[in-house]
C-alpha cells in the first residue's frame, strides 16, 4: 500500500505542475527577452539622444490632452487601447519598407499611422491580420494608413508564404527581421509581447498603444481612428 502512495502524485504536486503549464503557455505566445539583430543590412535602434529629439518628445508631451481624447475613443473591441502618458515621438522609429529599404516614421510624414508588430509564431498575430488587412482596405488613404511590421528572423520566405495563403492584398510589407524595433519600443516601455499596436499621429507622436490582440475591422476600431484623424 506504501509503494501505490509513493507512486501517485499528491495534490499540492499537481497543482503546480499545472501552473507551470501555464506559465510555459504563456512564455510560447509572449516575446519575453531582448534578441540580438543577425542583418546588418536591417534598420538598427533608433535611438537619438541629441536636443534634437528632446524638442520632438517635447512637442509630443503638449499633447497630452488630445492623447486623452483619443484613448476615450477606444471603446469595445479596442477598449485596451490606452492613451499615451506622456505622448511621445516615435518619428526615428525605424524598419524597412515595402521595397526592403531603410525607413523611419517620419518618412511618412504628416500620415496618421496604426504601427502593428506582428510574427508568424505569434498566434493572436496571425488571427487579426485579416483585421488589420480589411482596416487598411476600407480607411486607407494618404492622410492614414496600417503599417504591419513583421519581426520574424532570417528571410523573408515564411513570412510572406503566410499572407499568400491568407489572402493578404492590402497591406505593404514592412519588415524589421533583427527585432530592433521591438527592442526599442522595450526599452519605452511599450513593448511586453507581441503583438504590439501604436496610434501614431502626422508629427510622429505617439497617441496610444496596446500589447495584445483585437479586433480591428470592428466600428469600434474604425470609431477609434476617426477620432485620431479628428485631431
Amino acid at each position: 500500500m506504501s509503494d501505490r502512495r509513493k507512486m501517485i502524485p499528491a495534490p499540492r504536486h499537481i497543482v503546480l505542475a499545472a501552473v507551470a503549464g501555464v506559465i510555459a503557455g504563456a512564455v510560447a505566445v509572449y516575446v519575453s527577452s531582448t534578441l540580438p539583430g543577425n542583418n546588418a543590412s536591417t534598420p538598427q535602434l533608433a535611438t537619438d539622444t541629441s536636443a534634437n529629439a528632446s524638442a520632438e518628445d517635447k512637442v509630443c508631451a503638449a499633447k497630452a490632452d488630445i492623447a486623452k481624447a483619443v484613448g476615450a475613443a477606444a471603446t469595445g473591441q479596442v477598449a485596451a487601447m490606452m492613451p499615451a502618458d506622456p505622448p511621445q515621438s516615435l518619428k526615428k522609429l525605424a524598419f524597412n519598407d515595402p521595397e526592403g529599404k531603410p525607413m523611419t516614421v517620419a518618412d511618412h510624414g504628416g500620415r496618421t499611422l496604426l504601427i502593428n508588430l506582428w510574427a508568424t509564431w505569434c498566434a493572436p498575430c496571425r488571427a487579426e491580420m485579416p483585421a488589420l488587412d480589411a482596416l487598411e482596405r476600407e480607411m486607407g488613404s494618404e492622410n492614414f494608413e496600417v503599417v504591419a511590421v513583421n519581426v520574424d528572423t532570417g528571410d523573408d520566405t515564411k513570412p510572406k508564404k503566410f499572407l499568400d495563403e491568407i489572402g493578404i492584398n492590402s497591406l505593404g510589407y514592412y519588415r524589421d527581421n533583427t527585432l530592433a524595433v521591438f527592442n526599442d519600443l522595450k526599452k519605452r516601455g511599450l513593448a511586453l509581447g507581441l503583438p504590439v499596436t501604436l496610434l501614431v499621429d502626422g508629427e510622429g507622436c505617439l497617441l496610444a498603444n496596446m500589447n495584445g490582440p483585437a479586433e480591428w475591422a470592428s466600428p469600434d476600431a474604425k470609431k477609434l481612428i476617426e477620432a485620431a484623424l479628428a485631431k
